[in-house]
């Protein structure tokens, strides 16, 4: 009888420690909203910024409700994604990619990456080029500073 408790216990403790680790490791992840855009007031979208086991940092948003960039005043070709980091400046991370082209027909959009550097804002500008490396001046989605 001694034998049984004593299994039993092990395995509430060995529970214990997983819900434990399964809560820890979920609680790592940030989920960072954008604030409401004056360009595109009806997008939508959440920045989600998870630390893995290097020390680098995924960045993955998601969007919902943002308009083709060529519908814009003036029309552009692209959303390009901005990381401004604590130490290094600001950084040309990508293109918005859907699952149809640029946009999908439910006007979603998302995007994901890896960066060695902390990042301390994300924003997202429309631009006639996707590879620039400093932002323009038509700010689409910002989140604030986190």
């Amino acid at each position: 009888m001694k034998k049984i408790t004593h299994l039993t216990t092990r395995g509430i403790l060995l529970m214990a420690t997983a819900a434990i680790l399964l809560f820890y490791f979920s609680s790592c992840a940030r989920k960072i909203s954008f604030q409401t855009s004056s360009v595109v007031p009806a997008a939508e979208g959440k920045v989600k910024l998870t630390k893995d086991g290097n020390k680098n940092y995924k960045i993955k948003i998601s969007i919902a409700n943002l308009a083709e960039p060529e519908r814009l005043q003036p029309a552009k070709k692209a959303y390009v994604v901005w990381m401004q980091t604590a130490d290094n400046g600001t950084k040309n991370i990508g293109q918005i990619n859907s699952s149809t082209g640029i946009l999908s027909g439910k006007l979603t959009a998302g995007f994901e990456t890896v960066t060695a550097f902390k990042p301390v804002k994300i924003f997202i500008t429309a631009e006639d080029d996707a590879s620039i490396q400093y932002p323009g001046m038509e700010v689409v989605l910002s989140t604030n500073n986190f």
